[in-house]
């Protein structure tokens, strides 16, 4: 007599998700990487300034086109990356003005800072979209919390705030990714000098404008977790999914 068959083999809510790239993958692909092509590789005697752009630009694109496919949805923010990433090849082996580049380096967090405000007035804005995830936080329980002490409009309103907070961020972003773009890229497109400087804006846009964008952020979540706690009296982890 045969014994029965144990359910060992893990379902496919416990099986583990495809591994999607970290920080230190986005780290490497989008800035070490680029920034050592652009830096030493520009060279009449290596890859020249307009393959080394080609070569440099190739990681982040490809990292991005990956990293969509192993998520299997595509994100906005993604592809707006991606777009960028286009944009600034395309007006570099073409020799444009760098002023494209410093527009363009303006143009996309002033985009995303936009669509932040747009999505106020439709039923989706993105900064409560984001921070009210339903894989983090039981959002019904918590609306039922609000009502229950007359709250509800207190916490819409401080989700717009909130929401101000990060769509000044990207603004700020937009100037600063300008005037970066402008002090360093001085140089004619198509010499060595200009990848140089192009790899050496790409160092310094993380240090100057992502981390500082990301400290706002930061800031906005932990503003809008600070009002659950002020306006239900209850604990941030009463209403988080894995103490449901």
């Amino acid at each position: 007599m045969t014994q029965g068959t144990t359910t060992d083999q893990p379902t496919p809510e416990q099986q583990p998700k495809k591994p999607r790239g970290g920080f230190l993958g986005n780290l490497a692909f989008n800035i070490i990487i680029p920034v050592v092509i652009l830096s030493r590789f520009n060279g009449e005697d290596s890859l020249g300034p307009s393959l080394s752009i080609v070569v440099a630009l190739a990681f982040p694109i490809l990292y991005g086109l990956w990293d969509l496919r192993e998520s299997g949805k595509i994100n906005p923010f993604s592809v707006l990356g991606v777009i960028s990433v286009f944009l600034t090849g395309g007006i570099s082996l073409l020799q444009l003005d760098p002023q494209y580049i410093a527009i363009k380096e303006a143009a996309i967090p002033g985009i995303i800072g936009l669509a932040v405000l747009i999505s106020q007035r439709t039923r989706f804005p993105l900064v409560k979209t984001l921070i009210l995830n339903a894989q983090l936080i039981r959002v019904q329980a918590l609306y039922d919390a609000l009502a229950a002490k007359g709250n509800t409009e207190v916490f819409e309103r401080r989700l717009a705030q909130a929401s101000m907070i990060v769509a000044g961020s990207f603004f700020l972003s937009s100037a600063l990714n300008y005037i970066l773009a402008r002090v360093i890229l001085v140089s004619p497109p198509g010499t060595s000098e200009f990848s140089a400087e192009l790899g050496r804006m790409t160092a310094l846009s993380y240090p100057v404008i992502a981390i500082p964008s990301m400290i706002v952020l930061m800031i906005a979540i932990w503003f809008v977790f600070s009002q659950i706690h002020r306006l239900t009296d209850q604990k941030l982890e009463t209403f988080l999914v894995d103490n449901s």
